[in-house]
């Protein structure tokens, strides 16, 4: 009975937060065309570290420092938990995937991330409001449906944000800035390249000799299919990653604001200086509140300007982009949907919380992170590629969200 009744508003709230999200990268490829060239290439990547460095870090500490407390922590500590594993598996599928498809060898971490890093923050938070703002929702009262739904999503972002201004910021580096990296450590048996030749698109593998340097070729990783070879190249890339992770390269802006926020939140002295109402810094919170607002339409802006080409400027050929955006849409939301039945089932979830669970299969849901977009025009690296992938996955999945809620609240229901 309620799955029938929830359909027609379900199958509204799926499509109009994504019909929101088009709107606004219409908007930015607009700006950036060259009828008005507002948002050329260096206003973009301008745009996108005032994201970075600004509007995000306070839409974080904003949102996570006043829901969060040390009881809820204690509580929620799964939410974490649910996006590590979320990152974990959907880079698992991604490098499966990447192995399978053979995307361009400098895209072959790009493939690995933009399945593998989905969309926490803003379009669940969207949806969350769609979903609550109807009298008639399946959660209950509007307000503590809105209230719940916004703290569970917000507790959830500061994960996020680590992993992707530390492993996705890694992974999406030039080529030219990871190549003298990449081989460093020896690996056990073979050491295998690809050497990539002029500009075009043919590539040639080849074993390195112990006398090849850099200068006769760009040398990127090729993971070959052999078990044994790929584990030792896997390993080999992941401790070589943590190896060049600086100390300012973990501790980014975001996430000095996510820790900020779990600090000035679960301290009630602190809290209660800037997060509650007529406290006398609560102009401060006011003010990060406002300036926080503009993070999802500014990178949304960046994002839409990056397509100025047309999505058909991606290098990444049909085949990859295809894999990449069946695997995010379809591949990841069924095993999301196993490991959050498998936590409840266990006993690691609040009893009786829908909505909280509802939280948990949206983070599996979502399209690629829009902030790896944004990371990709931080590099310099796959900007077009990055907006291409986000521009095909958020239009189809006006109809996989569509089924997936239905499905999940079937499922909760």
């Amino acid at each position: 009975m309620v799955l029938q009744q929830s359909i027609g508003t379900l199958l509204k709230f799926a499509v109009i937060p994504i019909a929101k999200v088009l709107v606004m990268c219409g908007l930015g490829l607009l700006l950036a065309s060259s009828y008005i060239n507002i948002l050329p290439a260096p206003a973009r990547k301008q745009l996108s570290k005032l994201v970075f460095s600004l509007f995000l870090p306070c839409l974080i500490f904003t949102q996570l420092g006043k829901s969060v407390t040390i009881e809820k922590i204690l509580e929620w500590w799964f939410i974490p938990v649910n996006v590590i594993v979320a990152s974990l598996l959907g880079c698992c599928l991604g490098y499966a995937i990447a192995l399978l498809v053979k995307p361009p060898p400098q895209f072959f971490n790009f493939t690995v991330v933009m399945i593998g890093i989905g969309n926490i923050g803003n379009i669940p938070l969207v949806i969350i409001g769609a979903v609550c703002r109807d009298k008639g929702n399946p959660f209950g009262d509007p307000d503590s449906c809105n209230s719940n739904g916004v703290a569970y999503i917000s507790f959830g972002q500061w994960v996020g944000a680590v992993i992707v201004y530390t492993y996705v910021f890694q992974m999406l580096a030039p080529p030219s800035a990871t190549r003298s990296h990449i081989m460093d450590s020896e690996i056990p048996g073979e050491s295998v390249a690809l050497t990539v030749q002029g500009i075009d698109n043919s590539s040639e593998s080849m074993l390195l000799h112990p006398d090849y340097t850099e200068e006769d070729s760009l040398s990127v990783p090729l993971l070959v299919p052999r078990s044994s070879t790929a584990i030792h190249m896997a390993m080999a890339r992941l401790g070589n990653s943590f190896s060049q992770t600086r100390f300012e390269d973990i501790f980014q802006p975001p996430v000095v604001a996510s820790l900020l926020s779990l600090v000035f939140g679960a301290t009630p002295i602190l809290r209660n200086l800037i997060f509650t109402e007529h406290s006398i810094f609560f102009f401060l919170y006011d003010s990060l509140n406002i300036l926080g607002g503009a993070m999802v339409p500014c990178i949304m802006l960046a994002l839409g300007g990056n397509l100025v080409g047309g999505p058909g400027s991606s290098e990444l050929g049909l085949r990859t982009t295809m894999a990449i955006t069946f695997a995010r849409l379809l591949l990841v939301p069924p095993i999301g949907l196993a490991v959050v039945m498998s936590a409840d089932k266990l006993g690691f979830l609040p009893a009786n919380d829908k909505m909280f669970r509802f939280v948990l299969l949206l983070q599996h849901t979502m399209p690629t992170s829009i902030l790896a977009g944004a990371v990709a025009n931080l590099q310099g690296h796959a900007e077009k590629e990055a907006s291409a992938i986000l521009f095909w996955e958020h239009i189809l999945a006006v109809f996989s969200m569509a089924g997936w809620l239905i499905l999940y609240v079937n499922v909760l229901f």
